[in-house]
């Protein structure tokens, strides 16, 4: 038997198929099912179409310290340890990640107190320490892993392994965008890819239009929006995908991929237009050049500082979510100290703390840290006792994240550890937690942001978390 050589075998999906068969009346059962995807898809999920609750903040802004900043050298200081330096720890250790564990390893960093507040801040951030009335610092944090890669899974998507979406996505997901002509979820590349790679970012089971897009801060930050072809050539290619992908699309029945691929289409044609506008820094005074440090000597501190401003333009514009990931610094490797902790905690925190406070102080001139959430944390901690001879191993079981703006309470300091440092005794706080948080400022119940995958309804907190309003400033 021949076949016509045109001819294709084409698979039905099961939207076809429900279509096709029992004259249609499994369309109807599906239409009913998808029409709370479909709203979710715009950015539509919360009860009436609006928030769950009156949100305090509109936007995040988190500040990720890639390999885990260690507590007792930053916001954390424990007398104790001074007098144990060099001696056995008293404690019962837990097993690392190398297993290579000396004796008790005082911090070589000293600590004051600052504000009205009286928040303690170590000599590693003298920057950060004149905004210390408006941090919202948690002692007890948490996590499940000690390892890189999963641990950065468990921060950004609330599980330890690929493939959920990331907490931006999430954003995108249940709020949307602002702005029509900018992704909602945006992650500024300083330099570093964090252990994880590019799922700590990723849009997992959500349709793809959620994942982050990414920029650099500087000018190759342009490379991904700027056409390869003459503005009229340009023009009848994107005409004839839409003709092609429309046609396909009615064919589909509206597969979520094909609309998410539409959309990114439009969306970077778009973006042809704000982006360059959007990266282009001349504008901004040189007060505001100096206050984030954007022409410091020191490259790493010049493009933390660029991330940003860049951050704070990006949010004036209707992005959701943006992500600041750490520069590179010279000789060492992220925040992950496991020897010479002294050099390389203060290389780090150089690149970092003349642009945060930078950043934190001009939201507030503008207004916008009241309805801004700043988070700055790692994928854990690190332990009060030595590997080798100067440095610090992973630490999961006590460690320090901080706030600031969009709602919570300033000048807080909340949970602690033990009197080294080591694990949280009070008020400890998991993952899920802070994410429930989180969504919570933004006006979200985190039960109720779902989605439908695997045969039940997912959600960043999973089955886990609560909201911790001890954080969260009265109205």
């Amino acid at each position: 038997m021949h076949h016509c050589g045109r001819f294709q075998y084409g698979a039905i999906s099961r939207r076809d198929m429900l279509s096709r068969c029992a004259c249609g009346f499994g369309a109807l059962a599906l239409g009913g099912m998808a029409s709370r995807l479909a709203a979710s898809q715009q950015g539509v999920v919360l009860s009436g179409g609006g928030l769950h609750h009156p949100a305090l903040a509109k936007r995040v802004v988190f500040l990720y310290m890639d390999g885990g900043p260690s507590q007792i050298d930053t916001f954390d200081p424990k007398p104790a340890l001074q007098k144990l330096d060099g001696k056995p720890f008293p404690m019962t250790k837990e097993r690392t990640q190398f297993n290579d564990n000396g004796n008790t390893m005082a911090s070589p960093f000293k600590f004051s107190q600052h504000g009205e507040s009286g928040i303690w801040v170590s000599d590693l951030f003298p920057h950060v320490a004149t905004v210390a009335d408006d941090l919202c610092v948690v002692r007890s944090m948490t996590s499940k892993f000690s390892e890189h890669t999963n641990a950065n899974y468990f921060l950004h998507t609330g599980h330890g392994l690929a493939g959920r979406p990331s907490m931006g996505a999430w954003m995108s997901y249940g709020l949307g965008c602002e702005s029509d002509n900018l992704p909602a979820f945006v992650v500024l590349n300083g330099g570093l890819v964090p252990p994880g790679g590019q799922d700590c970012f990723g849009s997992g089971f959500l349709p793809v239009r959620h994942q982050a897009s990414r920029f650099r801060p500087d000018e190759h930050g342009l490379d991904c929006v700027q056409p390869l072809v003459p503005d009229e050539q340009q023009s009848r290619m994107l005409e004839t995908m839409q003709f092609l992908d429309a046609a396909y699309l009615e064919r589909v029945q509206g597969d979520s991929g094909v609309e998410s691929a539409i959309r990114n289409h439009e969306l970077a044609f778009r973006m042809q237009a704000s982006v360059p506008e959007l990266m282009d820094l001349s504008g901004e005074s040189k007060a505001t050049h100096a206050l984030y440090g954007t022409d410091s000597s020191n490259d790493a501190t010049a493009i933390f500082g660029r991330e940003c401003l860049l951050a704070r333009r990006m949010m004036e514009r209707g992005v959701r979510f943006v992500e600041l990931t750490c520069p590179v610094t010279a000789n060492n490797d992220r925040w992950d100290q496991h020897s010479g902790l002294t050099k390389g905690h203060q290389d780090n925190a150089m690149a970092v703390d003349q642009p945060i406070a930078g950043l934190i102080k001009d939201l507030k001139s503008r207004g916008m840290l009241e309805d801004t959430l700043v988070l700055w944390a790692g994928e854990f901690g690190r332990t009060p006792f030595a590997q080798g001879a100067d440095g610090r191993d992973h630490n999961p079981f006590g460690y320090t994240i901080w706030m600031a703006g969009g709602g919570v309470r300033p000048g807080l300091v909340y949970g602690s550890t033990d009197e080294y440092g080591y694990k949280a005794v009070e008020n400890p706080l998991e993952m899920y937690d802070l994410h429930a948080t989180i969504l919570h400022l933004m006006g979200v119940d985190h039960r109720q942001l779902t989605y439908p995958f695997g045969g039940r309804d997912m959600r960043l907190t999973d089955v886990h978390g609560h909201v911790v309003h001890d954080l969260i400033r009265s109205i």
